[in-house]
């Protein structure tokens, strides 16, 4: 880090870059705000999140559009950038993904450059796109296909960040897994993505699907991803450089993910079949939508089988990164039982109680 004692976060209202913010300010570093709007800044688990240095922005263009007055008064003040913001949506337009992930990179990359400080770039650990076995850290480029645009798109990104290493660039990525509720607790603060098609499967909405048993998915604990991204910022020497896997260390099957979902009475389960055997023109007309709408986009997760390398995370935290297996999965499904997003909220002990005359003894 240099003597200038401002981290500029974008993407701070996001999911996680409310998270980074707020350990950026627990740890005593002034943040400014990045916003495309006014929008309040909420952590995860609800609660609002004061910020004193907020500035309307826009990613899509040079010094992500900040005013010029402001953008001179932030240079000789801001001593890291932290690139948090993008679209995570899988159904996003190319045209999207150019302008938010790819053009949003690159403006990162000169105005870290222009200011001459060390940027810290949020990527996502599925840029190794459809190839299977370990993925270390340092790996990138493989010649390998993506299940989506945004995978793609990211993957672009981190190719220009790494590349503006050679024109003096200090930077270090982070890369999360599926980003999934805090641990401990299981809480997030949005259901999106794996959350969606969780939620039309046990609903019996997506009862058959393309897939393998032994394919695997790799959780990211929100607040864990966040400790990994502000790690590399208040330590930027010691992450200079590195790529670093925000996820935990255990991976999913889908059988283990199947038989979870089994424990849960409530829940239909999806049958998984070879991608050779599905067809969509099978599946019954409503059925059939929401897998042209909304399941179609998940399925390339339900093919891989994948195990992501953690080493230098690890290394830079100073512990191992958390358990992600099928007690914290369920966990994730208890949350949202009780938080009314999956079927009706589970009843407190009080409540059962008093249905059943019963006290105690």
């Amino acid at each position: 880090m240099t003597e200038r004692e401002l981290v500029l976060v974008t993407g701070a209202s996001g999911l996680v870059g409310a998270e980074v913010v707020a350990r950026l300010a627990a740890a005593g570093r002034t943040v400014v705000a990045v916003l495309h709007s006014n929008s309040d800044i909420t952590r995860n688990d609800g609660s609002p999140l004061e910020v004193a240095h907020r500035v309307r922005g826009d990613i899509r263009a040079p010094r992500f559009g900040i005013p010029e007055a402001e953008a001179a008064d932030l240079a000789g003040r801001v001593g890291l950038i932290v690139h948090c913001a993008a679209t995570t949506a899988f159904d996003a337009t190319p045209t999207a993904y150019e302008e938010l992930n790819v053009r949003g990179a690159t403006h990162a990359v000169e105005l870290a450059l222009e200011w001459n400080v060390p940027l810290v770039h949020v990527s996502t650990a599925y840029v190794c796109g459809l190839r299977g076995g370990v993925i270390r850290e340092d790996d990138l480029d493989a010649g390998q296909d993506f299940g989506n645009g945004y995978e793609d798109s990211k993957f672009r990104a981190e190719r220009i960040v790494r590349a503006a290493g050679e024109r003096g660039l200090r930077w270090s990525i982070v890369r999360p897994g599926i980003v999934t509720g805090a641990l401990g607790t299981g809480v997030i603060r949005e259901y999106k993505n794996l959350y969606t098609v969780v939620k039309l499967m046990v609903e019996g909405k997506l009862r058959k699907l393309p897939g393998r048993y032994d394919a695997t998915l790799s959780l990211a604990p929100v607040d864990h991803v966040a400790d990994v991204i502000t790690t590399a910022a208040l330590h930027f020497d010691a992450a200079a450089g590195r790529t670093l896997h925000a996820l935990g260390r255990d991976t999913l099957s889908l059988r283990e993910v199947s038989d979870v979902l089994a424990e849960y009475p409530s829940f239909e389960v999806a049958t998984y079949v070879p991608e050779s055997t599905f067809r969509a023109d099978d599946l019954d007309p409503l059925e059939r939508e929401y897998y042209l709408r909304i399941g179609i986009l998940y399925t390339s997760y339900f093919k891989r089988r994948l195990v992501f390398d953690t080493t230098a995370a690890d290394e830079l935290l100073g512990r191992p990164s958390p358990e992600s297996g099928k007690d914290y999965l369920r966990l994730l499904l208890d949350y949202c039982l009780e938080s009314g997003y999956l079927g009706a909220p589970l009843p407190s002990i009080a409540e059962v109680l008093a249905r059943t005359g019963g006290g105690h003894p």
